[in-house]
């Protein structure tokens, strides 16, 4: 009985999945069809618009193939009304008799050997079919789609039933079978099961599962009532090797953890040491070489050095926030003496300053890092070097300041990268946003409620770097 349900359930489950696949395949088919016409009725229209504009032979060539795999699609579309239903009839009837008049006045401007002024509306009005065809084609696809969904549904329907009812048979079967089982077996087998059972689970290490229960006061019973007491006193000593395990683990840590804290610390000892020798040993090491080159007479790298010397003194011994904004143009001078010397005539500069540079506060190192930025990545690419202009004003009790340079200037692509970095909590490591002007960009905004730092660029052109802050004067000291 129960291998003839089984074979009942194969034959109905194989014929079921055999009628959904011819009915699937026979509405992938047509939906292919269609999707297939729209996409060479759209590659035909854009040769034919090329091949209008452009006259070209080898767009002809491709026309050609274009138009050859239209009509044969177009003969292959389903037209039979008992298969296809009214809708999708009507729809389909439409674009065949719309494709007929496309391909007389298709022809008709094919044919044409010098094309007139006159002949311009009857191209237009090619076009004009072209678009019509193409909505009736996506309209028949969304037909065909629909009508193949609501078919599918219909198939599914029947598909599911027949599973269900069979699954209702054999379970009908099971508990019956299964019942008789319990009655015959359940006075002998289940106790002997659900000691192996609770055994494997020891076996994982799963001590404390619930007891093995059985009423019974028997040989049977009093090995169920031993089994478990085994279980408890095993449990109990695993998990005090467990937490002695843990104990150890934990020490070991610790041991491990002061071992590297104490490398640590040794490290920055040796960090902090090299840190307070290296800026006087540098200071003084160009202080002699400053005093070389005066001796010598060589008055231009005195004034490098010297250039050099402030800019380490600067940016290693400036613990201010804010400083005026003459100490900042201080800064770009000596900067750029040394790049000038280093490019030549290739780099100039010039500043713009049209407010008072001693009173007026600005964030400090706000200069060098936008003026470097523009050397790297603007000027020094360009053979022919180009320059620098640094602007300042003050508008409405703001200081307005301008950083441009005419150098390679940014895609806009790579200007919108640079953007979105800027925007991020982090500094990008992939090298898109420089750490100066990420460093610059978030000061001002941390500083200044109302501060803002906004960047142009064009390739081929330059950058504009352009900074607002409040004009927050000081007392002119600080130099």
């Amino acid at each position: 009985m129960v291998l003839l349900i089984i074979l009942l359930s194969i034959f109905l489950a194989a014929w079921a999945i055999k009628s959904s696949l011819l009915d699937f395949s026979v509405i992938l088919k047509d939906n292919s069809l269609v999707s297939d016409f729209v996409q060479c009725m759209e590659d035909e229209a854009e040769l034919f618009e090329s091949y209008a504009k452009t006259g070209k032979e080898d767009v002809y060539q491709e026309l050609e193939s274009a138009i050859r795999d239209t009509e044969k699609l177009v003969a292959q579309l389903p037209y039979e009304y008992r298969k296809i239903g009214e809708v999708r009839y009507a729809e389909t009837w439409s674009i065949l008799n719309m494709y007929r008049v496309y391909c007389d006045k298709r022809n008709v401007i094919l044919d044409m050997e010098e094309k007139t002024p006159e002949d311009i509306g009857s191209l237009y009005e090619v076009y004009e079919i072209q678009s019509y065809l193409l909505n009736y084609s996506n309209q028949l696809m969304r037909v065909t789609l629909e009508d193949g969904v609501s078919a599918y549904a219909g198939k599914v329907r029947t598909i599911i039933f027949l599973p269900v009812l069979l699954i209702i048979i054999e379970f009908i079967f099971f508990l019956c079978i299964r019942k008789m089982s319990e009655l015959m077996n359940s006075s002998i087998v289940s106790p002997v099961m659900d000691l192996a059972e609770a055994s494997r689970k020891i076996a994982e290490n799963d001590f404390f599962i619930e007891d093995v229960s059985l009423q019974s006061k028997d040989e049977m019973g009093e090995l169920v009532h031993a089994f478990n007491k085994m279980k408890y006193a095993t449990g109990e000593y695993i998990m005090a090797l467990e937490e002695k395990r843990r104990a150890l683990d934990l020490y070991h840590a610790e041991e491990l953890e002061k071992l590297e804290m104490a490398g640590r610390l040794d490290a920055m000892e040796l960090d902090l040491l090299k840190n307070q020798i290296n800026p006087h040993f540098l200071f003084n090491t160009l202080n002699v070489i400053g005093g070389m080159a005066n001796l010598e007479g060589a008055s231009t790298t005195e004034a490098m050095i010297q250039s050099l010397s402030f800019l380490f003194r600067y940016n290693l011994k400036t613990p201010e926030e804010k400083v005026s904004l003459a100490r900042e143009l201080k800064v770009v001078r000596d900067y750029m003496f040394i790049q000038e010397k280093r490019f030549g005539n290739r780099i100039t500069y010039k500043i713009d300053c049209q407010m008072d540079a001693e009173s007026a506060l600005i964030p400090t190192f706000t200069f060098q890092p936008l003026v470097e930025n523009a050397i790297i990545h603007g000027l020094s690419q360009k053979e022919e070097g180009g320059q620098i202009l640094i602007r300042i004003r003050e508008v409405g009790g703001q200081i307005c300041i301008a950083v441009a340079d005419n150098g390679v200037g940014m895609e806009l692509d790579a200007l919108r990268q640079l953007r979105q970095g800027l925007r991020q909590e982090e500094t990008d490591r992939s090298g898109r946003v420089s750490i100066g002007i990420f460093n610059i960009y978030k000061r001002i905004h941390a500083m200044y409620a109302d501060g803002q730092m906004r960047i142009h660029s064009k390739a081929g052109v330059g950058t504009i770097i352009s900074i607002r802050i409040p004009n927050e004067r000081g007392n002119g000291f600080g130099e």
